[in-house]
């Protein structure tokens, strides 16, 4: 993909005019083998019902399918002969004529899946388009937020996206390229960098620069963090399952000692028995595989079911041919790399001493190597262990975050029209009129609107230059622009901390009056009252407002960022009706309200159309999901590593007491009491444990980086979670150790001193 962008200004993700567009396309034939413009949109249908039902649309070159490797399921894909030129009026985005191609969804959705629609025109949609093709299913573009592109439109319209000269600062066209034959993406750039002069002379800013950037970055970036630390929770424990697997094969090969010794004396070759060994290891290895790919193919559904809408393509995530391949393989490894050492080890007995019926003084040859298995069992559980604890104290922290308003009793909507660009005044009454119905609904305390709804996605307009502070006044470049409907920060449970907040009288252009939030007014006048002041607008228009209020700070776009500084301005500001999301406070459960308010709304306009209606309490939800999502998986896999470490350090003691058993016996009989025996075993046990989370420490403060951008109110060396996880698995491994100290305590020493 290729944006404009103006470093200057910290802003990175324009689109491009028509032209701009077509000048980057003849210019660009040493950088891309092919290149493509869409355009998204929205339409307006109408339903069975008489109403009215909004879908989305792109604009599209011909070759965009083709350049994109997508598939025609049905019909035919463009051809050069429906790239109809764009008609001169910039309202009309359809030309009459032209050829469309369905998503399979919305085909599926309105068309019932009826191979019929080929050849007929789209109802209502615009100047109706004829459908030539649907596209195969789970198509979807992955363009950065900031750039408002669709990432699935319901249908797609053939379109050159004509040379329009007149509209350079429309920039409604996102420009996707396929890299030409053995170019870097550096390599492209530095070319794009030479061509970027050029183009920017009759650009929409003549500071803009073009950027190459990936698409495959986008379709993973928001989740890179979460996914790379649940792969690296997933290997972990793949680890400390095949440790304890290695340490049982240790201790099966000790007591088949006896056994080896007697068939290497028969002439069995180093080789024959190592491969004895590895083929039981291979054994256990595919068992466990076959086990664990059925446990995987049960629980696939329960995973997609409980995974956040984030998540890109969580909803095609099955388990194919790559999945048993790579299942395959890494059973495969796990035997190789971890039934080699004890294979090896026991492969090598020694023949005279183990003939003899010779017993090794204290523990016999094997139990270092076991020891070293224990102490990474337990390093590598306790960085597990402290990645659920930071990411249970995010999402504690989630919870307690005061986002600057009450999403408790709030029903969220969002409403839009087809408006044509001659009735803005009667926009400005249409919305009046729906906030006045609202507003008098039973049950309903209070309406309003804005041109975001918080946490509900979207983009504010904003200058990236920070707020600069001025003696009389200070500048509103650098924050958020809001623009909401009087009632709104009342609606919503804003307090207010000076001053006063919108009337009807300042919904109207030429009040030049604005409301900013907390984080604004500390910013652009420190120690002293905002209340009267004046700021700078990046307007030439209307180049400065009086801000007549205070409000607390809202986090607009997630729970876990606080955001920029936000200034407020009245939905008529400017003398055009901007809001589109609709707030209710009511009086009992919101979403009981849904079916009053879609009646309100058809009174008042049928052809307003509805959509996104749920509660504020579902958007908080959402929002905190991925960290939720997150500790379940990883809490999940470390419960299980330790449950694992603390059966691997059960294993090495109960061996260990075995093996010395004659020994105990020997120490009993010399007068120790079995209290000392008891903090013998034990002691050994805490030491391993301490050995491991010695080791578990310094790899978890270099780990758990990581997780930084996963992380909210808590940093990933934070000492409280290192502390409570140390002490945790000492209680744990003090558990694991309790059962084989109090065997070896209870040992008849004449029963202990006739084992060999």
């Amino acid at each position: 993909m290729a944006f404009w962008e103006i470093p200057q200004r910290n802003t990175r993700t324009f689109l491009y005019s028509n032209a701009d567009f077509f000048d980057l396309r003849a210019g660009s034939g040493a950088i891309f083998e092919d290149i493509g413009g869409v355009a998204s949109f929205r339409a307006f249908v109408p339903t069975e019902d008489g109403g009215t039902e909004q879908i989305g649309k792109a604009l599209v070159t011909t070759n965009f399918f083709r350049l994109m490797g997508a598939k025609i399921a049905m019909g035919r894909d463009f051809t050069e002969a429906d790239a109809l030129p764009q008609p001169s009026q910039p309202d009309v985005l359809i030309p009459p004529g032209s050829a469309a191609i369905l998503s399979y969804e919305y085909w599926q959705r309105r068309y019932g899946g009826s191979a019929a629609v080929l050849g007929h025109e789209m109802a209502g949609a615009g100047q109706r388009p004829r459908i030539v093709g649907v596209l195969a299913p789970g198509f979807k573009l992955y363009f950065p937020p900031a750039a408002r592109t669709d990432a699935a439109p319901d249908f797609w319209v053939a379109n050159n996206i004509g040379y329009d000269v007149a509209h350079r600062n429309l920039l409604t066209v996102g420009a996707i390229g396929r890299l030409k034959s053995g170019l870097t993406l550096k390599q492209a750039q530095e070319r794009l960098d030479a061509l970027a002069p050029e183009l920017r002379k009759n650009s929409f800013d003549p500071a803009a620069s073009l950027r190459l950037q990936p698409m495959r970055q986008y379709l993973v970036e928001g989740v890179r963090p979460a996914v790379l630390s649940l792969m690296g929770a997933v290997m972990f424990l793949l680890l400390i399952a095949c440790a304890n697997i290695a340490n049982l094969l240790l201790v099966r090969a000790s007591l088949r000692e006896r056994e080896l010794a007697v068939r290497a004396a028969l002439g069995g070759s180093v080789w024959r028995l190592v491969s004895q060994m590895l083929a039981e290891a291979a054994l256990l290895a595919g068992l466990g595989t076959l086990l664990g790919v059925l446990f995987a193919w049960a629980a696939i559904h329960l995973l997609v079911g409980i995974a956040p809408s984030s998540l890109p393509r969580i909803e095609s995530t099955a388990i194919d041919w790559r999945v048993l391949a790579f299942a395959a393989g890494a059973g495969l490894a796990a035997a190789a790399v971890f039934g080699v050492m004890p294979a090896i080890r026991a492969a090598r007995p020694d023949v005279h001493r183990l003939l003899r019926g010779v017993a090794a003084a204290g523990l016999r040859p094997g139990h270092l190597l076991r020891d070293a298995v224990v102490v990474a069992e337990v390093a590598l559980s306790f960085v597990l262990l402290t990645g659920s604890g930071l990411m249970l104290r995010s999402f504690l922290e989630l919870r307690r975050v005061d986002p600057g308003y009450r999403p408790d009793g709030l029903l969220t909507f969002f409403v839009t029209r087809d408006w044509e660009l001659s009735r803005q005044q009667g926009r400005i009454e249409l919305l009046r009129e729906l906030q006045r119905r609202l507003s008098a609904l039973p049950g309903v305390k209070s309406a309003t609107a804005a041109l975001v709804l918080p946490l509900g996605g979207g983009a504010l307009p904003k200058n990236a230059a920070p707020a600069r502070p001025r003696p009389a006044e200070a500048s509103a470049e650098g924050a958020d622009m809001q623009q909401v409907m009087p009632g709104y920060f009342e609606t919503l449970g804003t307090p207010l901390l000076a001053g006063r907040t919108f009337t009807e009288r300042d919904n109207a252009p030429g009040r030049n009056v604005v409301v900013v939030d907390q984080l604004f007014a500390e910013k652009a006048f420190p120690h002293e009252s905002v209340v009267g002041k004046r700021i700078l607008l990046p307007d030439p228009a209307t180049p400065w407002a009086e801000v007549i209020g205070v409000v607390a700070h809202q986090r607009l776009f997630s729970l876990g960022d606080p955001g920029r500084e936000t200034v407020y301005f009245s939905d008529g500001f400017w003398g055009i009706g901007v809001s589109r999301y609709w707030m209710l406070r009511t009086a009992g459960d919101p979403a009981k309200y849904a079916a009053a308010v879609r009646a309100e709304v058809a009174k008042v306009d049928r052809a307003m159309v509805i959509s996104k209606m749920q509660p504020m309490q579902a958007l908080v939800d959402r929002d905190q999901a991925g960290t939720r999502f997150s500790l379940l998986l990883i809490g999940m896999f470390a419960v299980i590593a330790v449950i694992l470490s603390a059966v691997g350090l059960y294993g090495v003691l109960a061996t260990a007491v075995r093996q010395r058993t004659p020994e105990i016996g020997v120490r009993m009989a010399l007068g120790a009491a079995p209290a000392g025996i008891f903090k013998l075993v034990v002691g050994h046990g805490l030491r391993l444990t301490a050995a491991g989370l010695a080791m578990g420490v310094l790899a978890a403060l270099g780990l758990t980086r990581m997780m930084t951008a996963m992380l909210v109110g808590v940093k990933p060396a934070d000492p409280s979670t290192f502390a409570a996880t140390a002490l945790l698995f000492f209680l744990i491994a003090a558990v694991a150790t309790w059962a084989p100290a109090a065997r070896a305590a209870s040992l008849d020493p004449n029963a202990a001193l006739r084992e060999e």
